[in-house]
């Protein structure tokens, strides 16, 4: 009886190790994040000379974020942060849109936006009010929130350079990224943020000859070796993905992953923004960690239509990306995104919860 009893706890224990969420890799689970996730709203007076000017692009910019931080203690695990580049300070100080409309909120009263360095915004001129101005005070806050909660799960965060130019010609031209500009991007988010707090391509490729080789053969770090760190993705492609990569095969001393295709030796993470993607649950099954979205453009919460949602969570794509983890305050509607159950914003992804239980079967 003492036998039976012995080895009936050893196979409790087993079980229990075994749907623990901290033994998987991190590619076999899916959480939600946000879009955009340092935007304020518009001031409103700005927004009603836009939208006399464009309703249409107005609308699509109608939505804002509570405070970065503020999204990590709900449990939100996926940022979206964009930089531009401003060697030497100044260039975005005085948006043209606060001469546009009157009675506006000051703009930058400690006056960083003078300071060389990258800076966080969505549109020039317009769409500028940020809970972070500068990316080095979001990564210093994002150091000190995890190092208060140590335990956390991995925070994924997509990072996309901007440096587009704009149709209106008489908004500000970023400067173009270059390889310059990234290496001090991957420094800075070394320093203020700190290697400690970082899971890399290095970590990932570990003894494999290309870091698409340790993928496939799913050597990402489990969520128990992961916490405490956050997991970059660079949001560029073609030509600035190429820059990025270039001289660093399969990432070799980089600090983002880059949206590189299958196939390449630098394929790891990857954007499939559309959740209605056939290709994204292959690719998940192969190890790729994917990000697709739940929504774009307001449009699914205005009509509160959730099937890009729903698509997004069958689909397996591990990051989940909304402007709508809360109800908008813009609008009345009930589109929220989360998944069922007390953990709003983290589960086991399904498509291997859905492996598991057929090979049990069996």
């Amino acid at each position: 009886m003492k036998t039976l009893l012995a080895l009936l706890a050893v196979g409790a224990i087993l079980t229990l190790k075994s749907n623990d969420p901290d033994n998987l890799p991190i590619n076999k689970i899916q959480v939600i994040g946000s879009h955009n996730s340092y935007k304020k709203a518009i001031d409103p007076a700005l927004f009603k000379v836009f939208q006399k000017q464009d309703l249409e692009s107005a609308a699509k910019l109608d939505y804002e974020h509570i405070p970065i931080i503020d999204q990590l203690n709900m449990g939100l695990l996926n940022l979206e942060l964009d930089t531009y580049i401003d060697d030497k300070g100044g260039k975005y100080a005085h948006p043209k849109g606060l001469d546009w409309a009157k009675n506006q909120p000051t703009f930058d009263t400690a006056r960083v936006m003078l300071k060389p360095g990258f800076k966080m915004l969505h549109v020039p001129e317009l769409d500028f009010r940020s809970h972070y101005l500068t990316f080095e005070a979001c990564l210093r806050d994002l150091k000190a929130w995890s190092e208060a909660h140590p335990d956390h799960y991995p925070i994924f965060i997509t990072l996309e350079p901007k440096d587009g130019k704009s149709k209106n010609p008489t908004f500000t031209v970023p400067e173009v990224f270059t390889a310059r500009a990234f290496d001090k991007l991957d420094s800075t988010i070394s320093h203020d943020l700190g290697k400690e707090h970082l899971i890399t391509p290095d970590m990932v490729r570990g003894k494999y000859e290309t870091l698409e080789s340790a993928v496939l053969h799913q050597n990402w770090p489990t969520l128990k070796n992961a916490k405490g760190k956050f997991i970059f993705l660079l949001d560029a492609k073609d030509a600035k993905r190429d820059l990025y990569i270039a001289e660093h095969p399969s990432l070799k001393g980089r600090v983002l992953f880059a949206n590189a295709e299958p196939g390449t030796p630098e394929a790891a993470m990857m954007f499939r923004n559309d959740p209605k993607d056939p290709e994204i649950s292959g690719l998940v099954k192969k190890g790729y960690i994917i990000r697709t979205r739940a929504d774009a453009d307001t449009q699914q919460a205005r009509a509160n239509d959730q099937s890009d949602m729903k698509a997004a969570f069958n689909s397996g794509a591990q990051i989940v990306t909304t402007d709508y983890y809360l109800k908008s305050t813009h609008f009345k509607s009930d589109y929220v995104v989360r998944f069922d159950g007390n953990s709003k914003y983290f589960r086991v992804n399904p498509l291997f919860t859905s492996d598991a239980t057929a090979s049990k079967s069996k």
